[in-house]
């Protein structure tokens, strides 16, 4: 008789829409399928830690209602680099053993982490220095991790950046005014060069792209030249100033965040063009609330498929939407590329087609 495996799984990292259709369907698949223990693991690789480790027992009933539901019910982190660990006293700690510890207590048989690329290279190496068996499963906002066109979250981010700017057309108009959109996007433009088309955005400026203001303004002047008084823009959060300084801020835990390129741009657009300008942050926002129908199925497949490699034994690999199927393949191979968006692109290419100011 086949032993029955015990497979653990952890969210890592921001939390995003999707994460938990993911972990429902991860439970939906070896529960029902296979017949394995799953235990949900609190609070990411924190849980593991813990001694005991922080873990729940899942069941396919847990879980049935997760579907609709924004964020992730174990709980995430996205600080404390194990191999560095930040102790009360100000010193730092390597915790990493700590893990493999926990999840050879837990006596499982393989852990499924949910996360972006930082997190699947952190979880891997732990994995890789305790002798643990891992399947990842790809998420981030940015839609920026190599070897998949589809991450759980995105979809959700770029409705939620859509829906922003459809709302704020009609201020706009209403007051002849440019507005700003600063959205997320730690290196890459994903989010803004897709919201931004879909939106109906006049001016997208992505940090793959450089720009000019000249370019900007000029195109807000031949706006208004032709009686088209508004003009909306979306930028990334990761934009840098026209002379290539990355704005950042630090808050009071001492932690570097972006933020600000949005209130740069508004001044100096305000200056060059005399048009009224506001911007809007989204900030979490686009992280947020009821995940959209795309991503429920984007986590659901992916669910089901990571579960389908540990039957094969197919360990230290991630799943990834390629060609309109899952595949998978090596996490060194995933976290070893980087996709931002490509200049010479299709996305690119549509919004130069429409007549949408990149900044060039």
């Amino acid at each position: 008789m086949q032993k029955q495996k015990r497979i653990g799984i952890l969210t890592s990292g921001g939390d995003c829409a999707g994460l938990n259709a993911a972990i429902r369907a991860v439970v939906c698949r070896a529960v029902g399928t296979y017949d394995w223990k799953v235990l949900g693991i609190r609070q990411a690789t924190m849980g593991l830690m813990n001694s005991p480790p922080d873990f729940i027992p899942l069941e396919i009933d847990t879980v049935d209602q997760l579907l609709t539901i924004g964020g992730t019910f174990l709980g995430t982190t996205n600080k404390g680099d194990p191999f560095a660990f930040p102790m009360p006293d100000g010193t730092t700690r390597d915790r990493s053993s700590e893990i493999i510890a926990g999840y050879h207590q837990l006596g499982l048989d393989c852990l499924i982490v949910i996360g972006g690329d930082g997190s699947m290279d952190i979880v891997r190496k732990i994995a890789q220095k305790g002798g643990m068996n891992l399947v990842a499963i790809p998420k981030t906002i940015d839609n920026d991790v190599g070897s998949t066109e589809r991450s759980i979250g995105f979809d959700t981010a770029v409705n939620i950046a859509t829906e922003s700017l459809d709302r704020l057309h009609f201020t706009a108009a209403s007051h002849n005014r440019v507005m700003i959109l600063e959205v997320m996007g730690r290196d890459a433009g994903h989010i803004a060069i897709s919201a931004g088309i879909a939106g109906g955005a006049h001016i997208i400026l992505i940090p793959e792209i450089p720009y000019t203001l000249e370019s900007i303004c000029e195109k807000i002047r031949e706006r208004q030249e032709t009686g088209q008084n508004y003009s909306l823009v979306i930028v990334s959060e990761a934009v840098k100033t026209e002379d290539g300084e990355t704005i950042k801020n630090i808050n009071r835990l001492g932690q570097t965040r972006y933020g600000g390129i949005g209130q740069y741009l508004a001044d100096k657009i305000c200056a060059c063009s005399g048009a009224e300008t506001r911007v809007t942050v989204l900030g979490h926002i686009q992280r947020g609330g009821t995940p959209s129908p795309l991503d429920r199925l984007t986590g659901s497949v992916f669910g089901v498929a990571a579960v389908d490699l540990i039957a094969e034994g197919n360990y230290d690999c991630m799943v990834s939407w390629q060609n309109r199927q899952v595949v998978s393949v090596p996490i060194p191979e995933a976290i070893g590329k980087y996709s931002a968006v490509d200049p010479d692109g299709m996305l690119v290419k549509t919004a130069r087609g429409l007549g949408i100011c990149l900044g060039d």
